[in-house]
C-alpha cells in the first residue's frame, strides 16, 4: 500500500503568520494534534503541534504556590512564526506506507506531512490512519481481493482471511502466485499474504 492510498488530502494547514489563538482553535475544532505549516505557495515550512502552541503561553497562578510570588511579565509567543518546528520529517505520496509507519514509530511523530516532488504539502498520513486500516474486518478485507483477483481473471480463486493474513488457493503456477501476492498486498487492512 502507498501512502497516497491512505492519506488525507487536503488537510487543515496554517501559514507562519497564523495567530496562536487561531491555531490553538483549528486544532481543537478538527480533534487534531498538529498542523503542516505552509507558504503562500503551498510549500511545507514545518509543522506546528499542540505541545508547541501551549509551550511557553501561560503563566504561572499565583494562587497555587504556598508562598506569594512575583508576577513576571509574560510575553508568550504571538504567532505560529515563533513556535513551530522547521524542517519538519514528510513523506512522498508514492512512498510505501511501511516506510511512513517505520518514520512515524522510529520518531514517535503522530503523523507526517505528504509532499510532492516539488515540496508542496498533498496530504497529511496519521498513525490512526493506519490504525483505522488495520482494524478492518476480514470479511472486507476478503471481498476486495476476491473483486481484485476476478477483475483480473481469476474469479476461481478461493481468498480466506483471518485477522488480516490473507490466504489464497488457486492455479500453482508462479506467475499466478506472485499475482496474488502483489494484487493482495494492495488492500487495505492486508498484513501478510499467503499463496497455496
Amino acid at each position: 500500500m502507498l501512502v497516497q492510498d491512505l492519506m488525507t488530502p487536503e488537510p487543515m494547514t496554517v501559514r507562519p503568520s497564523t495567530t496562536i489563538k487561531d491555531a490553538l482553535s483549528r486544532l481543537a475544532q478538527h480533534g487534531i494534534t498538529c498542523m503542516p505549516v505552509v507558504d503562500g505557495n503551498n510549500r511545507l515550512q514545518g509543522v506546528v503541534s499542540e505541545a508547541d502552541l501551549i509551550r511557553d503561553v501561560l503563566a504561572p497562578d499565583p494562587r497555587a504556590q504556598e508562598r506569594p510570588v512575583s508576577l513576571e511579565p509574560v510575553f508568550p509567543p504571538r504567532t505560529v512564526e515563533e513556535v513551530y518546528t522547521r524542517h519538519p520529517v514528510a513523506v512522498r505520496a508514492h512512498d510505501d506506507l511501511a516506510r511512513a509507519v517505520d518514520v512515524m514509530t522510529s520518531t514517535a511523530v503522530k503523523s507526517l506531512p505528504v509532499i510532492d516532488d516539488d515540496g508542496h504539502l498533498v496530504g497529511v498520513v496519521s498513525r490512526s490512519d493506519v490504525v483505522q486500516v488495520l482494524a478492518r474486518a476480514d470479511d472486507k478485507i476478503a471481498a476486495d481481493v476476491d473483486e481484485l483477483l476476478a477483475s483480473l481473471g481469476h474469479a476461481d480463486w478461493l481468498v480466506e482471511v483471518s485477522e488480516g493474513i490473507v490466504n489464497v488457493s488457486g492455479p500453482s503456477g508462479a506467475p499466478e502466485r506472485s499475482l496474488a501476492q502483489v494484487v493482495a498486498h494492495t488492500v487495505p487492512g492486508v498484513i501478510e499474504v499467503r499463496v497455496d
